[in-house]
């Protein structure tokens, strides 16, 4: 994982992105890399659309909540968003808008054994957890009786 995020750091970097922390490799043995935020990551940085595993965070803006949402829907994946906001129209039709299996109202923890988990597009085919997620073992049959 160190090796794949340093180069999407790096591509990012080469590009224009500012780092705001981290950044690199942390100490010591293993595969392990720095928290990262990047600012002004440019829109043609791999980082912003390749699926990265590791703690980085990249931060592009935007002018309208369509390019937001363009952007974010653009992705191949869609396994969760986060969405921070006090307006909570403008949250609501963001949430509706965006193309993903999960997302957070301001919260960066979407995760609970009694909701479903999964993604979208390539991030995901069906739900684990919650009742979706036993409906994906089941299989219903209807049977009609004349007695």
């Amino acid at each position: 994982m160190c090796i794949f995020s340093a180069e999407l750091v790096d591509d990012a970097v080469e590009k224009g992105a500012e780092v705001v922390v981290g950044g690199s490799k942390g100490d010591g043995a293993g595969y392990f890399y720095q928290p990262t935020v990047l600012g002004s990551v440019p829109k043609n940085a791999r980082v912003l659309s390749e699926e990265i595993f590791g703690p980085v965070a990249p931060v592009a803006t935007f002018s309208t909540e369509q390019e937001a949402l363009d952007a974010a829907n653009s992705s191949e994946f869609g396994l969760v968003a986060y969405v921070f906001t006090e307006n909570f129209s403008r949250a609501i039709r963001v949430l509706e808008g965006l193309e993903v299996g999960m997302a957070g109202l301001n919260k960066g923890l979407v995760s609970n054994p009694a909701a479903p988990f999964g993604g979208v597009k390539q991030s995901g085919f069906g739900r684990e957890g919650g009742f979706e997620g036993i409906e994906e073992y089941l299989e219903t049959k209807y049977i009609g009786i004349d007695v």
